[in-house]
Formats: C-alpha cells, structure tokens, sequence
C-alpha cells in the first residue's frame, strides 16, 4: 500500500484504498462496494463507491506501479501476453458494454471485453495494464451515451490489435524489459501489430488462423499454411515441452521453417499428439534462435489464462458493480494490484531450485504455494479463527 499511497491526497480515499484492496484480498464471495463495505466495518457502502467514483486520483498512475511492482518482484526478461476477457453485464447503460461474443461465456452475450497485457517470467505472472474496449458505431459515434457513462471526449475508437500494441509501446517506454510478446489469433492476424513490434526490434510468436499463407522457397511461393503442415515429412516434427501444466509437462509435436526473405522469420507449427489438432504462429525476432526458444514462448501464451482465472476467481476482477468509465479502470487496476501482491508472494515462497524442472521428486519436497492458497492464508490472517499457529499449521 505504501507504494501508491503517494497517488491519493487525502487520507479518507487513502484509507478506503486500503480497506478496497484488503476486502479484495478477503474471503468475501461477492467483491462488490456493498460487500467490500461490510467486511471493512462501514455502514454504508458510501466510501467504496465515492472511491470509484468521485475521488480524486489517477488510476493510470496506479497502474504504472502496479507495472513496475510486477517487474521487479517477478524479474525482468520475461514475456509479454497480450489477450481479452469478457465482463458479462445487464442492460445497455456500462461503458462499451453491447452484445458479442465473449470467451467467458463462450458465446455472444451482452458485455463488456476487457484487452489485458500480462507479463510472464519464471517466477511468476501477472496483469500490468488494461484498456476497456469501445465499440465503433454502437459507442464511439454516440454522443448521448458516451457522455452519460463518463468516457472522456479524447477516447476514440481503436481495434484490439490497437490496444494492444499502445500497452506494449506504454510498458517498453517504461523500461520494461521483455524480448519476447505473444498472443492469440485476434493480434497475431493484424500486421500492423507485427510491423510495430519489428520496428522496436521486440520478436514476437503469435498465432494465426490455418488459412493464413506464407511466403517458401526465399519469397518464391506463396502457400496456406495448413497446406504446407501436410506436405512436412515425419521427420520435421519434434517432440517437445511448451512449458508445464497443472499434469505435467505439455508434450506436442513442433515443426517449423523458415519464411519470408529474411532469416528471422518463421512458421511454427504445434501438433496434438492424441489429437493430431494443428496450430500455427508466425515468429520474428532480431536475431536467431532455436526451435526451443519459439517453443518456450508459444507455450507462455496460455499464462494469461491463468491469470483471468486468479484475478477473477480470487480477487474480483469481474466483481465490480458499475456503469462508468472511471470507475471500471479504477476498480480492475485495484484488483490487478491485489492480484500482483499474491504473485509476488508466491514468488518469494517459491524453492530458489534453477533446474528445478531436472530434479527428481521426493516425497518431502515442499508443494510451492499456489495464488490461491497464499489468498487464502493472508484473509484468514486478518480475521484468524483460531491462533496464528494453528492456521499456519
């Protein structure tokens, strides 16, 4: 708390953050200002919603730390994650809310879509930043309803891809260092996403859609790439890791090749082992690499995933009650800090093991702490049931 102290003026606004933060680190089941409210001890709800609301401070400038609080506790020269995740809502009155499909509910439903950038490391990842989506005709042309959700005059209408890079461009300009960004189908599929991040020299493996085609034979052929997946002989399919699962390694079948006219371009391709499912990604990078490398960050892309969950699951992040503009960063930059607290414990609690993925198992080893059970540890903390021994037991 004492690192965004500073980006409030008054005390009260600075109390209620810390008691919004504490009641989204607690076991309440619904982390709304009415129950946040009630797990702080106030009678009314007031103070959470005017913090939201009304108060006076700059939930970007949180943001900034909750960036640089994530780098430095998860260490630097990780990956950039780049995706979306869907806030189910009621009506037509919340900012950007409208009906499209969202992966939250797996179908069109009406909502609001969020695009995230996650930073992943070895020791753990996070949420740094967030843009609420507008959409074009039904919100930016709109002047009536813009103005009664509060959406500043100066937000225009920009695509994912486009919100994206502005967070990447945003961290990079930070000092965040991070060689690598990744994502789904939706960025990787946007060249101008891919010209922006060759132009800061940031590599990239992002995935494309099968009807994609790419450039063979040194710029001479122009193929689909699913076509091309069925022409590879069985000896260009490597076996390996894109990273550990909650079973284990996850072992596909890796091919890859060169396209385009430089040297640092290439086709990845992941095949299902039981399936035979393919998936492809179009790489880049400044300098070369190895197959295990493109693997490495490919298989880095479903972290976000997790870190939707967690956030959602743990600490609210699509809790919040509220229509306005303000108020949704204010509240999903809260829940990202509050998320980013439980990955940096974990980190710390972690084992210090660098070949740790080498090591043989033993029936001692310690089980590292999951966000969930840190969660858990640090609300019954601050209410303890019983001694702080016995719950530590």
């Amino acid at each position: 708390m004492a690192r965004i102290a500073g980006r409030f003026r008054r005390a009260e606004p600075r109390a209620t953050a810390r008691a919004y933060l504490l009641g989204l680190l607690s076991g309440v089941e619904r982390k709304n200002c009415w129950r946040l409210a009630e797990q702080a001890g106030h009678a009314r709800p007031g103070p959470m919603q005017r913090l939201l609301r009304s108060a006076r401070w700059d939930a970007d400038a949180v943001r900034d730390d909750v960036r640089a609080y994530v780098t430095e506790r998860l260490g630097t020269g990780g990956v950039l994650i780049v995706d979306e995740t869907g806030f189910v809502k009621k009506g037509r009155a919340s900012a950007g809310v409208q009906r499209q499909y969202t992966g939250t509910a797996g179908r069109i439903e009406t909502s609001q879509v969020g695009v995230f950038l996650a930073y992943a490391s070895s020791r753990g990842r996070a949420l740094i930043d967030r843009r609420l989506y507008l959409p074009e005709h039904s919100w930016c042309s709109d002047t009536e309803r813009r103005r009664a959700a509060g959406i500043p005059d100066e937000v225009e209408f920009a695509t994912k891809p486009r919100l994206a890079w502005q967070m990447i461009a945003a961290a990079l300009d930070a000092g965040i260092t991070a060689p690598w960004v990744t994502g789904d189908e939706a960025y990787g599929q946007d060249p101008q996403l891919r010209a922006a991040l060759e132009t800061r020299g940031i590599g990239y493996v992002l995935a494309v859609a099968c009807s994609t085609r790419v450039w063979i034979n040194s710029g001479r052929t122009l193929i689909r790439e699913d076509s091309l997946a069925g022409r590879l002989p069985e000896s260009a399919w490597h076996q390996q890791s894109a990273g550990t699962g909650a079973k284990g390694p996850r072992y596909y079948g890796w091919a890859w090749g060169q396209t385009g006219h430089g040297g640092h371009r290439h086709l990845l391709i992941r095949r299902n082992r039981t399936t035979g499912e393919l998936a492809f990604y179009v790489c880049w990078s400044p300098t070369e690499v190895a197959l295990s490398e493109l693997v490495r960050v490919a298989g880095t892309r479903w972290s976000v995933e997790e870190c939707f969950q967690a956030a959602k699951g743990q600490v609210g992040l699509d809790h919040h009650q509220v229509r306005r503009w303000t108020c949704w960063h204010r509240h999903v930059t809260l829940a990202m800090l509050a998320r980013a607290f439980l990955a940096a414990v974990a980190a710390s609690t972690a084992p210090d093991q660098p070949d740790e993925s080498d090591r043989p198992a033993r029936s001692n080893d310690p089980i590292d702490l999951t966000v969930s059970q840190i969660r858990h540890l640090f609300a019954a903390s601050i209410t303890p049931p019983t001694s702080p021994a016995r719950l530590l037991h």
